[in-house]
């Protein structure tokens, strides 16, 4: 499926190579089946939005946007696992269903990367495309809804996945349920965070254990984005 392939193309951090063959990019969409005309015409417009700004600007504010904080990161099971032990064995299970497919991955990929993710997807059948989609649609979902409260162009990648998903999900629905959730890349958050990993450490150092606490419940919930249960995600 070479739309997946495409949107995982966009979904990597911008680079010189996207802004010298992105007309290619575009063209290649004809080739596709996956969307419809208005889609397809969507996706066109974002590419040429992105590839018509200086590169630099772009490589900022992708960083800004997927790179301070977890609620849109584009690690999958950060979203599922956060920290947990459970998420080393999902990437294990992953990275294993890649080497069956024959995909080989570069020493720094994290399987559960999107980008990778959906390059692996668009060399499976169409149906088994769509099935891999539906796993993770809720992710998708969540993505999207808060990429568009950030007023991010980058929500329409996610929106164009669950619609080739044919998946139920509501981006709208997963919208209301975050309307209130803290942000958690402002430099206050980011702050939070940074004091939350030193009061860790020094806990780790048997520190006193009244005053450890009091910091984790001061700041427990206050930037922490929600995980999801994607069990029975299809």
């Amino acid at each position: 499926m070479i739309e997946l392939l495409i949107i995982s193309r966009l979904m990597e951090y911008p680079d010189a190579a996207l802004w010298q063959h992105h007309a290619e990019l575009t063209e290649t969409l004809s080739e596709g089946t996956a969307l419809n005309d208005q889609q397809r015409s969507d996706l066109k417009a974002f590419i040429a939005r992105l590839c018509g700004r200086e590169l630099l600007d772009a490589q900022a504010s992708y960083g800004e946007l997927f790179d301070r904080g977890r609620a849109t990161s584009l690690l999958l099971f950060e979203h599922v696992h956060g920290e947990s032990r459970d998420r080393g064995q999902a990437m294990v299970n992953l990275m294993n269903q890649y080497q069956q497919a024959g995909m080989e991955m570069d020493s720094y990929e994290l399987p559960d990367h999107l980008p990778l993710y959906l390059e692996y997807l668009s060399q499976r059948t169409a149906e088994e495309a769509k099935g891999g989609l539906q796993d993770i649609a809720p992710i998708l979902a969540l993505l999207s809804a808060r990429l568009k409260q950030r007023e991010s162009e980058y929500a329409l990648l996610f929106d164009l996945l669950i619609a080739i998903s044919q998946s139920t999900v509501s981006v709208d629905t997963v919208r209301q349920q975050i309307a209130n959730e803290a942000r958690d890349d402002t430099p206050q958050a980011l702050d939070a965070v940074w004091e939350e990993e030193q009061v860790k450490f020094m806990a780790d150092d048997s520190c006193g254990e009244s005053e450890i606490t009091a910091h984790q419940r001061r700041f427990a919930g206050a930037v922490a984005p929600q995980y999801l249960n994607i069990a029975g995600g299809k």
